[in-house]
């Protein structure tokens, strides 16, 4: 394609945000440092002319809509800003499982593929629907959000790997289930609902079915030492393009110590005449 072409249909590009909205109220992971925002200088408060708005901020990088890098669980890893620019960027597919998962339970990879065709290498970005407990929503809970969100099945980490996906996306607190984190421990009642309702669906206790020293942060641990990071916390509009094919983009900052990293994450679709 020539270049004036290719700049004339890019012009005509939709692209959706699926980044959520960033405030000193958004809230991190739990037990992380939350977004500090301070002016440490003012456009009214220079004493020889016009001033500037200037501000310092402070916090964990796991606010917000962000990426997971790899040495955030893998000392070996790369960090966020030697990861080249083209693994963040692609060919992808937003799948929307919401109607099919409540509190606590498991998707699976037939699940995510009886929705829409997901090829070998793709970005996927799940939506659960979790995004509408979201700290900025109507229907804002953040225990919800934090606590209860849905998780991968025991196989779907193994099928992540087999289909080389270069990374994943998802819309609430997590990519692991909130019951394979120390949030089981922090939230035993919730942990007790939790595993009743797998017992009730599956016949099996929690430690049956994710046997911790293998389950435990299963999306983290077995899959950042194999260049398959996740962003968490998506949101935006993610509803406006589910179950579809998408040009899907990442941007990090490009931080040479960063183990993880706020980020911008956009999905592009071609105009529809």
């Amino acid at each position: 394609m020539e270049t004036k072409k290719f700049l004339d249909f890019m012009d005509k590009v939709k692209v959706y945000d699926l980044t959520q909205r960033l405030s000193i109220h958004t809230p991190p992971w739990p037990s992380y440092m939350p977004l500090g925002i301070q002016y440490f200088k003012r456009i009214a408060g220079a004493h020889m002319g016009q001033g500037a708005n200037g501000q310092i901020l402070t916090t964990s990088n796991h606010v917000g809509t962000h990426i997971d890098g790899e040495i955030h669980f893998h000392a070996s890893g790369r960090s966020i800003g030697n990861v080249p620019i083209e693994e963040w960027i692609g060919p992808g597919v937003v799948v929307d499982i919401s109607a099919e998962v409540e509190d606590y339970d498991l998707y699976s990879p037939k699940m995510i593929t009886s929705k829409v065709e997901v090829k070998k290498g793709d970005i996927l970005i799940i939506n659960t629907g979790y995004h509408k407990y979201a700290w900025d929503q109507k229907g804002s809970d953040e225990v919800r959000y934090f606590v209860k969100h849905p998780g991968p099945d025991p196989q779907f980490h193994k099928w992540a790997l087999d289909m080389k996906l270069k990374w994943i996306g998802v819309d609430c607190g997590s990519a692991d289930h909130p019951m394979n984190t120390i949030i089981r421990n922090w939230h035993p009642a919730r942990f007790t609902e939790a595993e009743n309702k797998l017992v009730v669906k599956y016949g099996k206790k929690w430690d049956e079915m994710f046997p911790q020293e293998e389950y435990y942060q299963v999306m983290h641990l077995k899959l950042f030492p194999k260049k398959l990071v996740h962003a968490e916390n998506i949101g935006g509009d993610i509803d406006k393009i589910s179950n579809q094919r998408v040009w899907i983009g990442c941007f990090p900052l490009r931080g040479i110590e960063l183990e993880s990293s706020m980020c911008r994450i956009v999905a592009m679709l071609p105009p529809k005449n």
